[in-house]
């Protein structure tokens, strides 16, 4: 909530200790929509997955959505391990997610959010900081067309 603005007189119901006043505010929210592209941060891992917090709730990213390897979870590190690539996830990290799945709760139950990192420019931002300078780098690499001359 910002800009609250209360009234300073209130009411005083006979029996009740409370007083009652007028407010009046702003309310900033959030409501993700499918196949929106948010960052976030880890902020649990589990052998299934990790949690992703965006914005005020958190998200979850199955091991099967992370990337195209084969992941093993190390629990005394709290880490999850791409077998092929090296790469790491555990708490802190900053991610990028595209979101799958939405189901907000109803009467007071927590909703759940799906997320992937399954797909180009997804993931760790370290390994999409990578990812781009692999790619610059593989373009200035680029053999010369037929017929230029140097």
């Amino acid at each position: 909530m910002i800009d609250v603005k209360v009234s300073p007189t209130g009411k005083i119901i006979p029996g009740d200790g409370a007083t009652y006043h007028k407010v009046s505010f702003s309310l900033l929210t959030f409501y993700p929509r499918l196949q929106e592209i948010v960052e976030g941060e880890v902020v649990e891992i589990a052998d299934f997955g990790a949690f992703v917090r965006i914005g005020p709730i958190d998200a979850l990213l199955h091991v099967s959505q992370l990337m195209d390897d084969f992941i093993s979870y190390d629990e005394k590190q709290g880490v999850l391990l791409g077998k092929e690539t090296k790469r790491k996830l555990m708490n802190g990290d900053q991610v990028r997610v595209r979101i799958t799945a939405v189901s907000l709760g109803r009467a007071g139950t927590s909703g759940k959010i799906g997320v992937t990192a399954r797909q180009p420019f997804l993931g760790k931002l370290e390994w999409i900081e990578k990812d781009v300078q692999r790619i610059k780098e593989q373009i200035g690499k680029k053999p010369a067309e037929k017929g230029e001359s140097n």
